[in-house]
């Protein structure tokens, strides 16, 4: 006697039922939290000049009163008599940032797209993620592009080491101090974040959190650590192994705090977000629809002292407390 239900089964049923689809997911897309921690200034002819004055102690020598009539603490030289005349210099040769293009272009045949509309606009979802790929890019030549990439313009006087490989509490107060005036943010990989969590627990000193941006981070001295896998481990975004090295900055933002400023073009035609456009450069005789993104992205250090880089950290180190305890 069989023991097969005469009953409708799985496989028939399927061919009845409604089937829930997502939209495409792009597992190498991130929060980009770097782009929204730092400021941008929109630009209308593509080219930023930072023009500087010459450093030295003071911009200018002046006359206090103390100083005319009697020896004054904060000036220990002579007295003077004469108000200072001259003017502040200004670098001859200021450097200018051009804006940098990123560009793709998306084709998509309008048959396909006419016939398989339901439930997504299949031009739609092509163009989403063209513009999540572009904005990806963008954060990436922000850290580390060649020519204008925050890692290769920051001055070797704001360049320091950890004491002993990972990331520890007084590495991080020492790149405060680097950045002191008003530091906005530390950037790092989510290993290095990791490695220093672990270097604070390990001393009794567990950072606190905060909600900023609807993002849940940790602080440290009240500055949040902002995670970007633009930061590389080993040259890569995920290391497969535990260890490795990288880099951790801390960054100033914003153009009145003589910070680091994003650079992006206003006035883009079809312009879809901040720096972006899309046109639509028609449909070919084998009815191939073709559209070109364009987003044009820069980044400009104002000061030296707006970034400081704590490098070669090492986010391999685990702490065995089993051990501590025998």
């Amino acid at each position: 006697m069989s023991n097969e239900l005469n009953a409708l089964n799985k496989s028939q049923a399927y061919q009845l039922a409604d089937v829930i689809k997502t939209p495409p997911q792009f597992g190498s897309l991130t929060p980009r939290w770097l782009t929204r921690f730092l400021e941008f200034k929109g630009l209308e002819s593509g080219i930023y000049r930072v023009n500087k004055v010459v450093d030295g102690d003071a911009p200018r020598d002046v006359l206090c009163y103390m100083c005319s009539t009697e020896q004054c603490s904060a000036c220990p030289s002579a007295k003077k008599s004469a108000i200072p005349d001259g003017y502040v210099e200004y670098e001859q040769k200021p450097r200018e940032y051009v804006l940098n293009s990123i560009a793709t272009i998306i084709n998509i045949d309008t048959a396909v797209a006419d016939v398989f509309a339901s439930p997504f606009d299949q031009t739609k979802e092509q163009l989403h993620l063209a513009i999540e790929s572009l904005k990806e890019r963008q954060e990436s030549q922000i850290v580390n592009n060649d020519d204008y990439g925050l890692l290769k313009n920051i001055a070797d006087s704001q360049r320091i080491t950890p004491l002993d490989g990972a990331p520890t509490p007084d590495d991080l107060d020492e790149l405060i101090s680097k950045v002191w005036k008003e530091p906005s943010f530390f950037l790092a990989h989510p290993r290095a974040i990791a490695a220093f969590a672990r270097e604070c627990t390990r001393r009794g000193v567990p950072p606190v959190t905060a909600s900023i941006y609807g993002g849940t981070f940790m602080l440290w001295r009240g500055i949040p650590l902002i995670p970007t896998d633009k930061l590389l481990v080993d040259g890569v975004k995920n290391p497969k192994g535990q260890g490795g090295k990288t880099n951790i900055l801390l960054i100033r933002t914003g153009e009145a705090k003589r910070g680091v400023v994003g650079l992006y073009q206003t006035g883009l035609q079809n312009e879809q977000s901040r720096g972006l456009s899309v046109r639509f450069r028609g449909v070919d005789n084998k009815g191939l629809a073709s559209y070109l993104l364009s987003l044009y992205c820069s980044v400009a250090i104002l000061a030296d002292d707006a970034i400081a880089v704590l490098e070669d950290v090492d986010v391999g180190e685990y702490f065995d407390y089993a051990k501590q305890g025998r």
